[in-house]
C-alpha cells in the first residue's frame, strides 16, 4: 500500500498553501509616476473580501517524501507528479496504491511529471514484510485544502480571482496542478496575531457545511481563478467598483476589505507606502501598511489567510493583497489587479458556463 500524509485544512506556515506569504524587504523596483486612465471604458468588477474555503484535487499523485529505512532507494523524488502505472493513469492515491498492486511486479513503469516535463520511471515496487503488499516508498498527497480571500467577480461572466499567489504543497512547496477542484464559503473561527519573525494566521472552517459557490479551475503564480455558482454575502460593493489602471495607484491612504472575525467583510484603512512601475505581472507591485487601530487590534496587521483582499484607492479597486513582511507585519505587498484580470478573463473565454 502507498503511504500518504494527510494535510492541514487550515493555514500553516509561511510558505504553505492558501496563506499569505512571508517575505523580506526588497527595494529593487522603481517607483510608478501617476497617470490618468482612459475615462472611456470604465470596467466595472465586485470587490470581494470574504473569506472562502478551497479544496483542490491535484492532476495524478504528489510525491511528497521518500519514506525512510528502505532497503531498496527509488528513483522517485519530492515534487515529482506520478500520472500513470503501468501504462494506466490515476487520479488518488488509493488508485495508485492499487495499480501496484494489481501490477504484482518487483518494479513497475510510471510516468511522471517532474520540473514541468513528463518522463518515464521504472520503480521498484517490493513486497512489505508488514502486510505483504506492495509498495513504492514513498508518500503522497492527492489532494489540499485551506483557507484564503476572494477578490473579485466578474459580474459580467462570474469569473473570479481569489488569493493572489498560487497554492503550494505544504511539503515541498511547489505549485499544485489542478485536477478539480471548487471554492466553499467559510467562517473565520479565530486569529493568531502576527509578531515580528513570526506570521500570524487566520483559523478557517469550511468542511462542514461545504456549500460549493464556485468552480476552482485554474492556480498560478497570480492567484486562483474559476467561476462564480452561486452568490454568496457580504458585499460591501454590490454594484460594482471601476477598476484602477496600475499607473492611477499611488502613495497615500487606500483600504483593503478583508474578513477576520464574524463580522465578515470589513474594509480596514492603510497606507500605501510605494507603487512599483511593471510591465509584466509581479505579485509585488505595491508596499502598504496597516493604519486601521481595529485590525491592528484585531489580528496586529497582516495575516496568512488575508492573502487576495482587495486594495481600494480613490474609489477603485486597484489591486489584491499578497504577501506579508515576517520583520514588521503591518506592512506587506500587493499586487495589481490588472495581472490577476489576465488569467479571469483568460477563464471567461475559455469556460462555457460563464456568461457573457
Amino acid at each position: 500500500m502507498v503511504k500518504t500524509k494527510h494535510c492541514s485544512m487550515l493555514a500553516l506556515a509561511a510558505l504553505c498553501v492558501f496563506t499569505l506569504h512571508a517575505w523580506t524587504e526588497t527595494k529593487d523596483a522603481v517607483q510608478v509616476s501617476s497617470a490618468q486612465a482612459d475615462a472611456e471604458h470604465v470596467r466595472m468588477l465586485i470587490p470581494g473580501g470574504q473569506a472562502v474555503g478551497v479544496a483542490l484535487k491535484t492532476q495524478g499523485v504528489l510525491v511528497v517524501s521518500r519514506v525512510s529505512g528502505q532497503t531498496v532507494r527509488t528513483p522517485l523524488r519530492a515534487g515529482d507528479v506520478i500520472l500513470s502505472v503501468q501504462g494506466k493513469r490515476i487520479a488518488s492515491a488509493q488508485e495508485l496504491s492499487r495499480r501496484v498492486i494489481e501490477a504484482d511486479a518487483d518494479s513497475v513503469k510510471l510516468s511522471v511529471l517532474r520540473g514541468g516535463k513528463t518522463i518515464e520511471l521504472s520503480a521498484a515496487s517490493p513486497v512489505s514484510s508488514v502486510d505483504g503488499r506492495r509498495r513504492l516508498g514513498v508518500w503522497v498527497r492527492d489532494s489540499t485544502a485551506g483557507v484564503g480571500t476572494l477578490s473579485y467577480i466578474d459580474p459580467q461572466t462570474m469569473a473570479y480571482g481569489a488569493l493572489g499567489h498560487a497554492i503550494v504543497d505544504a511539503d515541498t512547496g511547489g505549485m499544485l496542478s489542478v485536477f478539480d477542484g471548487a471554492i466553499m464559503e467559510a467562517d473565520v473561527v479565530g486569529v493568531t496575531r502576527g509578531e515580528s519573525g513570526r506570521a500570524g494566521e487566520l483559523k478557517g472552517s469550511f468542511l462542514k457545511e461545504g456549500r460549493q459557490i464556485g468552480s476552482l479551475i485554474r492556480n498560478c503564480t497570480y492567484g486562483i481563478y474559476g467561476v462564480m455558482r452561486s452568490q454568496t454575502d457580504g458585499w460591501l460593493y454590490p454594484q460594482g467598483l471601476p477598476v484602477g489602471d496600475r499607473r492611477q495607484a499611488h502613495e497615500g491612504a487606500a483600504q483593503i476589505i478583508s474578513t477576520v472575525d464574524e463580522d465578515g467583510p470589513q474594509a480596514y484603512a492603510v497606507e500605501i507606502l510605494r507603487c512599483f512601475d511593471q510591465n509584466r505581472p509581479s505579485q509585488k507591485g505595491m508596499i502598504l501598511r496597516v493604519t486601521d487601530e481595529r485590525l491592528l487590534e484585531k489580528t496586529g496587521g497582516i495575516v496568512q489567510g488575508m492573502s487576495g483582499s482587495p486594495i481600494i484607492q480613490d474609489g477603485k479597486l486597484i489591486g489584491s493583497l499578497t504577501h506579508v513582511y515576517l520583520s514588521d507585519p503591518t506592512q506587506g505587498y500587493g499586487m495589481y489587479i490588472e495581472w490577476m484580470l489576465e488569467q479571469s478573463d483568460a477563464i471567461a473565454a475559455q469556460e462555457p458556463e460563464a456568461a457573457a
